[in-house]
């Protein structure tokens, strides 16, 4: 039987700033929830293109030449490609739309790289 998912509730799966959570799928999109505070790590998504959509608080996407705002309901798709870092001042919750096969932090490997089980919760 289909049920819905509360956005809201699904932030409860996320106990760790930058550690997404897939929380559905729509063909071979991926639907994440994280919660982010402070600066990420610069990378790219080679072949995929990534949504960041502002669920509360806001962020800043930082850019090679320039930076981006966005705030609570606001969303923004990053290009593959194209390098980026998020910034988040405050507490931000976000849902990403992303394909199956995008790497967490493209190809740079750091400690807050998380591998597709991780965020599936296994």
């Amino acid at each position: 039987m289909l049920s819905p998912t509360t956005l809201a509730a699904a932030f409860d799966r996320v106990s760790e700033y930058w550690s997404p959570k897939v929380i559905g799928q729509v063909n071979d999109q991926l639907l994440k929830v994280a919660k982010l505070k402070g600066e990420f790590v610069w990378h790219a998504h080679e072949g995929q293109d990534e949504l960041f959509y502002i669920v509360k608080g806001s962020l800043r996407i930082e850019f090679e030449n320039e930076a981006v705002d966005l705030e609570q309901g606001d969303f923004l798709t990053v290009p593959s490609g194209i390098r980026h870092n998020p910034v988040a001042r405050d507490e931000c919750w976000v849902l990403l739309i992303e394909p199956a096969a995008t790497k967490h932090t493209g190809e740079e490997i750091t400690s807050r790289t998380r591998s597709l089980q991780e965020q599936l919760g296994q």
